[in-house]
């Protein structure tokens, strides 16, 4: 049967929730998505003019579609959630993890056996993790093992093979880590009850534990065995000592899982953290690759049904930052304050340290990736129409109207190219005029690059407001640039961003890493102009002050400054300190201007 028009198939489509896929012409799968209302959602990606480019490329490659209609909203988030990790479709998020996670078996049998594994049989035992870190599984296990004395070896314990002999104790009995139940000298009961208390442990749950030794710890001190009760005691401490440092919040909060979302142009990061008796029992942040530029919404919900499935969490509970569907089953809450609102931000908190820690390692092992990101950011928010891989920052200085400079400074795919920075002496304008002077540097500046050949920035930036900016549009008009290089104007007040012809300035999030480049550029425009104003005005006192002394020339005054250090001190020293550095006919004359002044 020949497959009929999409126009055709969209009207076709039942209104009932359930997973949408699309093909392209050859046949290959390039998106799946869930939907409340297969027809209303598939419906809107043909009606609505989309603004992002990808999602417009995406619309033109549907030849066909196929849909798959299910009961609720979230057995279509589960069914979407499968189907993007088989096929991994060119335009969704990628959800590819090959990793394996340990986990710690309590295994199905006589006397059983604890110990950590990556690989999960069905009926082998009772599971508890996955875990993401293996040094987690080690401290509980180190836990457990001084806590409670439990068999490593691999015999059959059955009642019928130690009641005929077959086993003998081994070491770890001598070394008193097992109570050598392989002889039956501990009995099925008393190793059980061991074992229940661990799994309530491995749930985060240590007051039943904590109780259970106190006591003991007082039946043996009452009965006066001291060192049992010494060997308690260390117990004790030991399990208060742990859940010290992992219980961080109201022990009331069990069974909760924790979602929280940090995002930008290309990534969103999905930090994870499960509660157990107040207890933080599993931390996991997931990255996911954006492709169609999906909202925080979207992603925190797909995010939380991977990570619920890839962690097997059965809680009936989780804490979000904004509502999320995700069926009858769960209950979402969104903590407004209080210890929920406390775990909710710490999650937050590991999100944006996990992204900030992926970009200070993209910067040392792919700095190529760390620029692209950056100027794709930049060019979005400062809505360029090209990546600014060239900035130039100009800044004029003229502290109490004295010696007029001006500063150009050019950073490089973001980065400072301290090489190409320029100083300006102001030539054409009298007294202190900052638009006349920033219209003399922005001219001069591209005047040369023009007459040199050499390339032009993608971006300007003038430190300053409205005024500033259109000086520098004077001189970009009489080069013929204007149009041909992108310029903005910062205010410093309230960090004001201006554009040419637009009287409303934009304003960028006060975190955005597009706000704390540009600051950077002008702080490093501010710096280098100030530190020539600076040597300008010190060589122009010296003329000022030792040079107009009748009889005193330039090696003079350098001694004078080796030795005195400062004007000042040459101005205030007595006649026999000056004689003795420069002698007494020329310490008469600096001695006698200053005096007499």
């Amino acid at each position: 049967m020949e497959t009929p028009d999409l126009d055709i198939q969209i009207k076709t489509l039942p209104t009932q929730p359930g997973v949408y896929q699309y093909y392209d012409k050859n046949g290959a799968i390039i998106y799946v998505g869930k939907a409340k209302n297969l027809k209303k959602r598939v419906s809107s990606y043909f009606t609505k003019n989309h603004e992002y480019g990808k999602t417009r490329v995406l619309v033109k490659k549907i030849a066909s579609i196929k849909h798959i209609v299910v009961d609720t909203e979230t057995d279509a988030l589960l069914l979407e959630n499968n189907l993007i990790k088989k096929y991994q479709p060119r335009y969704n998020v990628m959800l590819k993890d090959d990793k394996s996670y340990p986990w710690i078996c309590i295994k199905n049998e006589r006397f059983p056996r604890v110990f950590s594994t990556r690989r999960v049989y069905k009926g082998g035992g009772e599971y508890f993790g996955p875990y993401t870190s293996v040094k987690t599984v080690h401290t509980l296990l180190d836990l457990i093992k001084g806590l409670y004395a439990l068999r490593t070896c691999n015999y059959d314990l059955a009642q019928e093979k130690i009641e005929a002999g077959k086993y003998k104790v081994c070491l770890e009995y001598h070394l008193g880590n097992c109570k050598g139940p392989c002889e039956g000298q501990e009995s099925e009961d008393a190793y059980n009850e061991n074992i229940k208390a661990i799994k309530e442990i491995l749930k985060g749950n240590f007051k039943d534990s904590l109780s259970q030794f106190k006591q003991q710890m007082r039946d043996f001190s009452e009965n006066m065995q001291f060192e049992e009760a010494q060997k308690i005691k260390e117990k004790v401490e030991v399990l208060e000592n742990y859940q010290s440092k992992s219980t961080i919040v109201n022990p009331k909060i069990s069974n909760v899982d924790v979602f929280s979302i940090m995002s930008d142009e290309s990534y969103g990061y999905v930090n994870f953290l499960q509660l157990s008796y107040g207890s933080i029992i599993r931390s996991h942040t997931l990255e996911i690759k954006k492709k169609l530029d999906e909202s925080d919404e979207d992603l925190l919900a797909l995010a939380v049904t991977e990570i619920r499935q890839r962690f097997n969490s059965k809680s009936k509970e989780i804490y979000v930052p904004f509502m999320v569907q995700l069926g009858d089953d769960v209950k979402v809450t969104v903590p407004k304050l209080g210890d929920k609102k406390h775990i909710l931000d710490l999650s937050l908190r590991n999100a944006k340290y996990f992204r900030m820690e992926r970009f200070k390692q993209m910067k040392i092992v792919d700095p190529d990736r760390h620029a692209n990101r950056i100027m794709a950011q930049m060019k979005a928010d400062l809505r360029l129409s090209e990546e600014p891989r060239h900035i130039e920052c100009f800044d004029n200085s003229n502290i109490q109207g004295t010696n007029p400079v001006a500063a150009c400074v050019v950073f490089k795919n973001g980065k400072p190219s301290k090489k190409d920075y320029r100083h300006f002496n102001i030539k054409t304008v009298e007294g202190p005029d900052d638009f006349a002077s920033m219209e003399e540097v922005v001219y001069r500046r591209y005047k040369r690059l023009q007459d040199e050949n050499k390339s032009l920035p993608h971006l300007i930036i003038i430190d300053g407001g409205k005024g500033q900016l259109s000086s520098a549009l004077k001189s970009l008009d009489v080069l013929g640039l204007r149009g041909k290089i992108a310029i903005i104007g910062i205010a410093k007040r309230l960090e004001e961003l201006f554009y040419p012809n637009d009287p409303i300035p934009l304003y960028l999030d006060k975190k955005s890493e597009t706000l704390k480049i540009i600051q950077q550029l002008r702080n490093e425009a501010h710096r280098f102009g100030i530190e020539h104003h600076r040597n300008k005005r010190s060589k122009s006192a010296l003329n000022t002050e030792l040079e107009t002394i009748p009889g005193i020339g330039e090696k003079t005054i350098v001694e004078l400054l080796k030795h005195f250090k400062s004007v000042k001190r040459i101005a205030n020293a007595k006649l026999d300190e000056l004689e003795v550095v420069i002698g007494v006919s020329r310490a008469e004359k600096i001695y006698n201007y200053y005096n007499t002044k």
